[in-house]
């Protein structure tokens, strides 16, 4: 049986890909904080104590592995200190290259996202090769992970076999924290969405995502980058969907883009004085001044990249959050 290696299985996109992993056939080993090592739903994985940050650790579960899926991410839109997310980001990238390479492991899959790619400025849906630069990135998380994906190309020269996919948005069962896009779908069934921005959005089942990453290792090309994206729509469309599927009402005012980027920007420096999460993430707001639109004919094309119904995914992500409480309101 072909062994495994996987940082991030238990998180969002992590945990579907660790579950399609074993699946089809893979022994799996994972790297997961002691304060994580809770998720005992995925019988097959072995799971090792440790932290991304520390190179060490990671070296030390990734021996003998034959294939490694570099998932983990901090992704947040906000914390008071920012160094936390480009120590796992970054440097937690690098420590997982240099483990692959020194391991000689045949295949490595790292997950960036579409938020290190180029944006068309008339909302055209962009590719891998649409033109970007560091300062096009939007906060942290979007700077960090546009680095890390900076760091791991280098390993390419040094013989490394790596493949990048870039999730889009995806959303489905399991969205435990929730992340920023679970936290939209919640917030809209909680009754808490009065108002919308018009921007958009790449909407995927993260399930296809998972296979996406499977079919990466298997069909990839070293070097090359993967959108793992399904279909774009805007903010707007989605409320649309999520009321269909629901019953609740979606928002129906649509708010100027500007003095909600001031009440979010004041809002980002009250929460550095006090620590909390804003209500309203100024990276957040910022980002939605484009539209996140993207071509994910690539991955198709090549990999063979499942196209589920997004309806599917927020029906199932709907029914989720309803079954796990994350629900107040009916």
């Amino acid at each position: 049986m072909p062994a495994a290696f996987i940082t991030g299985a238990t998180g969002f996109i992590g945990h579907h890909v660790a579950a399609a992993l074993i699946r089809t056939g893979w022994c799996l080993r994972a790297l997961c904080r002691t304060q994580s090592a809770r998720y005992g739903d995925l019988p097959g994985i072995e799971w090792r104590i440790g932290d991304i940050r520390n190179a060490d650790e990671v070296m030390s579960a990734m021996s003998g592995a034959e294939a490694v899926f570099n998932v983990a991410a901090d992704y947040r839109l906000w914390a008071r200190n920012p160094r936390d997310i480009y120590e796992s980001n970054v440097t937690g990238t690098v420590n997982v290259m240099q483990a692959a390479l020194a391991c000689e492991v045949r295949r490595v899959v790292h997950t960036s996202s579409v938020g290190v790619l180029g944006l068309v400025s008339d909302g055209t849906p962009a590719d891998e090769n649409t033109p970007v630069c560091l300062d096009d990135m939007v906060g942290h998380y979007k700077r960090s992970k546009f680095l890390a994906e900076r760091e791991a190309e280098k390993f390419l020269e040094k013989g490394l076999p790596l493949v990048f996919v870039h999730p889009s948005t995806p959303v489905g069962p399991g969205d435990h924290k929730p992340t920023p896009t679970g936290k939209i779908i919640v917030d809209f069934l909680n009754r808490k969405m009065p108002a919308y921005l018009d921007t958009g959005l790449n909407i995927v089942d993260v399930r296809d995502v998972a296979e996406g990453h499977r079919l990466a290792l298997e069909r990839g090309k070293i070097g090359e980058k993967y959108i793992l994206g399904n279909r774009n729509l805007t903010l707007a469309e989605i409320f649309a969907m999520l009321e269909e599927i629901s019953g609740v009402p979606a928002p129906r005012v649509k708010l100027p883009y500007t003095p909600i980027l001031w009440l979010a920007r004041i809002l980002h420096l009250v929460s550095l004085v006090t620590g909390r999460e804003p209500l309203v993430p100024y990276e957040g707001v910022k980002m939605a001044a484009k539209r996140m639109f993207f071509d994910p004919s690539k991955a198709i094309r090549e990999l063979g990249f499942p196209q589920t119904p997004v309806e599917t995914a927020l029906s199932d992500a709907i029914a989720w959050f309803r079954q796990n409480g994350y629900i107040t309101r009916q």
